[in-house]
């Protein structure tokens, strides 16, 4: 913002007044030596003049005041009233001759010629030192001259001359002449100041033009230059500001631009970044970190970064900054559940290797942590698995080894017993590989256009022909939309999809029991459902009960010759047909699994 500059705060006055100060100070002291000086010249000029005036006419009157042998003293009085007269000069105010007596011989004051030949009444005679005084009359300065007259033979004074100068014309004279002087001083102060602003201004332009420069360059505008006056530093140092100017515009855009990529990588990133100050603040996030964490930035700018990650309990921020390991951190969020973010700790560091803040880089590791997990349990799964029916066949095979086989009763049994184990065997190990060609992307399905109505029905009905090989009694309900349901499906992975969830609703559902299933059509989607009224699931386990393996009730799922990889393959084979399955169950009310298949509508001109 533009603040204006008032003209007594600006640099074009202290420029002029500082010029105009050192101009009348230097006037000034050399006024004033100079008037000291004429006025000592003067005055002394003055004085010395005065006194060999008035010693020379004391020569002269003391040879007439000496005539004491004259017959007649009037005319020797005349004489010296002469001298006095014609030595006169404009200097002098009065001159008074008197004789060793006091008697007054002679004056050139008009006013007292009364006073010649009677007795002396001035006091000053008395005093042979020449001053300076204040005449009482006219109240100005005068310089007085008591000079004894000596006889010719130099050997007694036989009267005094008394002599009364005009010195204040030579104090008005000094007066005049430093007035003169003082007057040229200011006529020159008011051409010096004019003088003054008009080259502050030529100096203050330019500085104005470039102050202008830089607040345009502060708003971020760079289009204008400063126009160059000359060839002086002010020149030099306007071309130096342009050129400055473009190497910050040059840099503004490099920086800009670094600044851009660095927001678009930040933003882009699949890693949430964390920057934080020396002191542990927030002052950076980027957005996958906001996601990760399930907050707001104008929430976390500002706070601590080991409060954010929650860490603030097991670690601190010296700990990290001299060991930056990496570390787990678990989070609980709403959607999610429980996400592992796997976090690496690095520093931020100047040349001079000063600590100047902390970047934590953290990458969701839930998949993989949850991927190694599933894998470590496939494993002991696997093995527990296949080591039941092998130790089981041992026992077997070994009894029959040690003699069983000669018993015709028992041998039959454990000949049965062992091809029920090896089946067993057989039917996980396809289980498995099913599930490894689908993982690898190299099942194929093979489609083709299916009424899903009767394929349904078709399944149906072979479990309808089971109820009376079966000890336990079950009842098949169904609810099946009108409308004929055309889908593209694989047909035998179709049926072994829902053989696997009637063969578990059949074996979990009690004596009795009814197992209902439902086909309707929604938007783009057909939705088939299998309930029974078994035990159900705990809510616990209703998002596991899809995980290779995973039993709600292993010893009995064992029993009835499961293999834990049903449910696992039938959502391989949704998930290759584009669809979906889930499960819904209430604790001893029954299971509800839900299967979804895309769904265009039926076109007759489709077969045209």
């Amino acid at each position: 913002m533009k603040k204006k500059v008032r003209f007594f705060q600006s640099v074009n006055f202290k420029i002029a007044l500082a010029f105009i100060l050192i101009l009348l100070i230097s006037i000034e002291i050399i006024g004033a030596y100079f008037i000291r000086g004429l006025e000592n010249s003067t005055i002394d000029n003055f004085t010395k003049n005065m006194n060999q005036q008035v010693s020379s006419l004391a020569g002269t009157v003391g040879s007439e005041l000496s005539k004491k042998d004259a017959s007649d003293t009037t005319v020797a009085d005349t004489t010296i009233q002469r001298i006095l007269d014609n030595t006169m000069s404009s200097d002098m105010i009065e001159m008074r001759v008197v004789d060793e007596k006091g008697i007054v011989r002679a004056t050139t004051n008009a006013a007292d010629k009364s006073t010649i030949g009677k007795k002396n009444d001035y006091q000053d005679t008395t005093d042979f030192t020449a001053k300076r005084a204040i005449d009482e009359a006219t109240g100005k300065r005068v310089y007085i001259i008591v000079q004894p007259i000596q006889s010719p033979t130099g050997d007694a004074a036989i009267g005094v001359l008394y002599v009364k100068s005009d010195i204040e014309k030579k104090y008005q004279e000094i007066y005049d002449t430093a007035l003169i002087f003082v007057t040229a001083s200011l006529i020159a102060a008011a051409i010096s100041m004019i003088v003054a602003v008009l080259v502050s201004r030529s100096i203050t332009q330019p500085i104005g033009e470039m102050r202008e420069q830089a607040l345009r360059i502060a708003r971020g505008d760079y289009s204008r230059k400063v126009a160059v006056h000359g060839k002086d530093e002010l020149g030099q140092l306007a071309e130096t500001f342009n050129q400055l100017a473009e190497r910050i515009e040059e840099t503004q855009d490099a920086m800009e631009s670094e600044r851009n990529r660095l927001d678009s990588v930040l933003s882009h990133m699949t890693d949430g970044v964390i920057a934080a100050d020396r002191r542990g603040k927030i002052i950076t996030i980027n957005e996958m970190a906001l996601m990760l964490l399930n907050v707001q930035s104008e929430d976390v700018i500002g706070q601590s970064m080991l409060e954010l990650l929650d860490i603030e309990e097991e670690y601190t921020l010296r700990k990290i900054l001299e060991n930056p390991d990496e570390i787990l951190i678990e989070r609980e969020t709403a959607d999610r559940g429980t996400i592992i973010l796997r976090t690496d700790f690095s520093m931020i560091r100047r040349e001079s290797g000063f600590i100047s803040g902390l970047v934590a880089v953290m990458h969701d590791v839930t998949e993989q942590e949850k991927t190694e997990q599933e894998r470590r349990e496939f494993v002991s799964n696997v093995s527990h698995e296949l080591r039941t029916p092998l130790t089981s066949m041992r026992s077997y095979i070994e009894a029959l080894s040690e003699g069983a086989w000669k018993d015709e009763e028992i041998a039959p049994n454990f000949l049965k017993v062992t091809l029920d184990e090896t089946d067993r065997m057989i039917r996980m190990i396809n289980d498995l590989l099913s599930l490894s060609r689908m993982d690898s992307g190299n099942a194929q399905l093979q489609l083709e256009y299916v009424n899903f109505n009767e394929l349904l029905s078709f399944v149906l009905d072979r479990f309808d022909m089971m109820v009376t090989n079966q000890e336990k009694k079950y009842v098949i309900q169904r609810e099946f939309t009108q409308r004929e349901l055309w889908v593209e499906i694989d047909p035998d992975k179709m049926i072994q999809v829902i053989d696997n969830i009637m063969n578990n609703a059949i074996k979990y559902s009690p004596d009795g029991g009814i197992i209902k299933v439902r086909l309707v059509e929604t938007h783009n989607n057909i939705m088939l459902s299998i309930s029974d009224q078994g035990l159900g699931i705990p809510k616990k386990d209703l998002f596991r009960v899809f995980d290779r393996f995973y039993r709600v009730d292993k010893a009995r799922a064992r029993r009835q010759g499961g293999t834990g990889l049903g449910l696992a393959i039938s959502r391989e084979v949704m998930k290759a047909h584009g669809g979906a399955i889930w499960a819904d169950s209430k604790e001893g009310k029954g299971s509800t699994f839900y299967i979804t298949l895309p769904y265009e509508p039926y076109e007759g001109d489709w077969w045209e």
